[in-house]
């Protein structure tokens, strides 16, 4: 029997799907109510909603195949699909306010959202490696939609909706670098996500509040820029600058200096276009500005042996550019940056690393000397691009006189 269901943005019906019950997967779209709130990068046309792209977005809001024990869960919680499980949660995220509302069933947003209503941690536990807790299991959390391969699970901790994210492989260095990526952030006055520390079982693992609310939400720059065909000509960095400024996103032009300036100091290897985004109004629509930085665990040689850490090998770097060398150069202006806010930062990093049993006194050592180095070598790349802006404010005579005297 087909699964009916309405689409809703919070209280605004949005279109009727029907979910095909064997996979979960949108099997037909029926009458489209408003288009103004269909996810946005969906394409409507003449009142359709492409079902292919509303498809991937959905299979999207689904756990990653990628994610630690992913079919193991599925098995022990007996669903076939991620869609199914997120279909159990009716499709309600932590991240914006679009559920699935069951036909003639009268649910009501105000009754069911994870911003306002209790949740369990049963399917997180699971994810966790904690074995299923028989009947009483519930299967209705926002768990069911966070993407990402890292082990993670949503807790409520004294009223605040808050992600808990662990690590990876024999160093379990994730964490640190999330609340590295903080620090650096406070002391450089850059729109963040708050990563603390906390433990489990021994493990550390990264603890983050909620940057969204019951009122707004995340359009991560995947969706966004979808909004817009890119020209071949275009960059993705000029393409993705182009669809904020038609969305009237104030301010992406900074931000998008502070993000890269950030991912160059921590070497973030995994910016991509999931992200990162803009942050909107679910009532009126409105965008309100870029997302603050959030997810930079995957940075700051994660998974790189000890005696590799700080090479002089390029590392590679997303979205924009290939390598982290090429992507510094597209930021726009240095006159909010003042690099002498890190000193002693690969101290403070030091300190933060030591509370870890997994990272032992050499790969500390090595992290914290190569910090150092980043922010050396970032304030090398200013003080020249002063100097050369200096040699073009200078008259022609002036910099051919220069150039003679420096034959």
């Amino acid at each position: 029997m087909e699964h009916r269901y309405t689409l809703m943005h919070r209280e605004v019906p949005v279109a009727e799907v029907t979910l095909n019950p064997a996979n979960g997967w949108i099997q037909k779209i029926g009458l489209v109510y408003e288009a103004a709130h269909v996810p946005v990068g969906i394409t409507v046309k003449k009142g359709k909603i492409d079902r292919a792209g509303l498809n991937e977005w959905w299979r999207g809001r689904g756990i990653p195949a990628s994610r630690d024990a992913f079919y193991g869960v599925l098995e022990e919680l007996g669903i076939a699909t991620t869609e199914l499980l997120a279909e159990r949660c009716y499709g309600l995220s932590l991240s914006d306010q679009y559920w699935l509302c069951p036909a003639e069933s009268g649910l009501r947003w105000s009754e069911v959202n994870f911003f306002e209503n209790h949740f369990t941690e049963d399917v997180g536990n699971i994810l966790f490696g904690e074995p299923a807790a028989g009947q009483s299991l519930s299967l209705v959390s926002p768990d069911n939609t966070s993407d990402g391969w890292l082990k993670k699970k949503w807790k409520i901790v004294e009223g605040k909706r808050c992600l808990i994210k662990g690590g990876s492989g024999l160093a379990q260095q994730e964490p640190f670098n999330e609340v590295l990526a903080t620090r650096i952030a406070e002391r450089l006055g850059i729109p963040h996500a708050v990563y603390g520390l906390c433990y489990e079982k021994g493990y550390p693992f990264s603890i983050c509040e909620d940057f969204i609310t019951p009122e707004t939400e995340l359009v991560t720059a995947w969706y966004l820029m979808r909004t817009k065909k890119r020209e071949n000509h275009v960059s993705v960095y000029q393409h993705y600058i182009h669809c904020c400024e038609e969305h009237g996103v104030p301010g992406i032009q900074r931000a998008l200096d502070q993000m890269i300036v950030l991912d160059y100091l921590i070497l973030n290897a995994d910016r991509h276009q999931n992200n990162f985004g803009v942050i909107r109004d679910a009532v009126t629509l409105e965008y309100l500005g870029a997302a603050p930085v959030y997810d930079s665990g995957t940075s700051f040689w994660w998974s790189t042996p000890t005696s590799r850490i700080g090479s002089l090998e390029r590392i590679q770097c997303k979205p924009f550019k290939k390598w982290h060398e090429e992507q510094i150069r597209l930021v726009s202006s240095y006159d909010w940056l003042d690099l002498s806010k890190l000193r002693d930062i690969d101290e403070e990093f030091r300190e933060i690393v030591g509370t870890s049993e997994f990272i032992d006194e050499k790969r500390r050592d090595r992290l914290c000397v190569a910090l150092k180095g980043r922010v050396d070598s970032l304030q090398r790349m200013m003080d020249a691009s002063v100097s050369y802006a200096v040699v073009d404010d200078l008259s022609m005579d002036v910099k051919e006189d220069i150039a003679y005297h420096g034959k």
